[in-house]
């Protein structure tokens, strides 16, 4: 019997619903997003990665992770302070209509909309009412103030360090081709390498930023990335003269060999012109010579 404890790095699948309407909002299956109608074609399915305690859930369900058993299934009930928090009235705003219209929107009940406020931040939420020039929007969020309800599997508890490294990296860089990450882990020490990645540069300065956090939850106290996160900062231009800078040893001396090499080859072929330039030039004085002996 194996129980899942903080810190631990586990897979698992679930199914979360909104316990008042039976609403399924996310999944880890396919199939059952497909059914919902909440199936995104760029998502990725199947059991998720997760350190317990380390906030990859919503809090009631980390919680509620520990102690539970690898291989079954449960149902797990999460309390609105617990999930996506209670609904705060002071997050329902009243605007005009005009300021809606001046950014070519036409407000309606049930319409999502991004606001920006007067600091330049973003706000989405959802138009509730539309009255006497008057727009009401509520920021909370869609499920907040409700009861959710979780079915979960825990699928696997991983126990190698490299693997959980691994489980991480697909957790927060899912698109990364692991084939091509090289992990060293210590006692105290992580170090992952990820070679030539086709990934954009920001993803992986995210993904190196999340990763050292998770690793630190572990408890490992130092972390190292190649590309560093201030190597990736760098416009394309400067990466490239950083490899260049940063051949080794042996591929310097490699290259100087080959050099080497070139010139004695680029040499040989020099004198071997030579010489026949000059047996060239010592022809026509022979025919010379064996003509004026011929009219003789």
């Amino acid at each position: 019997m194996m129980k899942v404890a903080k810190k631990d790095v586990i897979r698992l699948h679930y199914i979360g619903k909104i316990k008042e309407t039976g609403e399924i909002f996310d999944t880890t299956y396919e199939d059952v997003a497909k059914e919902a109608g909440i199936y995104n074609e760029n998502g990725i399915y199947g059991p998720v990665p997760i350190a317990v305690g380390a906030g990859h859930v919503i809090k009631g369900l980390d919680e509620a992770l520990e102690g539970l058993e690898v291989g079954k299934k449960y149902t797990i009930e999460v309390p609105p302070e617990k999930a996506f928090g209670k609904r705060d009235p002071k997050l329902i705003k009243t605007f005009t209509i005009g300021q809606f219209r001046r950014q070519g929107i036409y407000p309606f009940p049930g319409l999502d909309v991004e606001i920006e406020t007067e600091s330049g931040r973003k706000l989405k939420g959802r138009v509730i009412s539309v009255s006497s020039g008057r727009v009401r929007v509520d920021f909370n969020h869609p499920y907040a103030g409700k009861t959710v309800v979780y079915e979960v599997e825990i699928v696997e508890k991983i126990e190698d360090p490299i693997e959980k490294v691994k489980a991480l990296i697909e957790l927060r860089i899912p698109r990364i081709d692991l084939e091509k990450v090289q992990i060293e882990v210590g006692e105290n020490d992580v170090k992952i390498d990820f070679g030539e990645q086709q990934v954009d540069p920001r993803t992986l300065i995210l993904g190196e930023i999340l990763l050292e956090s998770d690793l630190k939850f572990l408890g490992y106290e130092k972390v190292e990335f190649k590309p560093t996160i201030e190597e990736l900062l760098k416009p394309p231009e400067a990466r490239e003269e950083v490899e260049i800078e940063e051949k080794t040893e042996e591929e310097q001396k490699e290259e100087q060999k080959e050099e080497a090499s070139e010139e004695k080859e680029t040499s040989e072929e020099t004198k071997e012109e030579s010489k026949k330039a000059e047996e060239v030039k010592e022809e026509p004085q022979e025919k010379e010579e064996t003509e004026e002996k011929e009219q003789n």
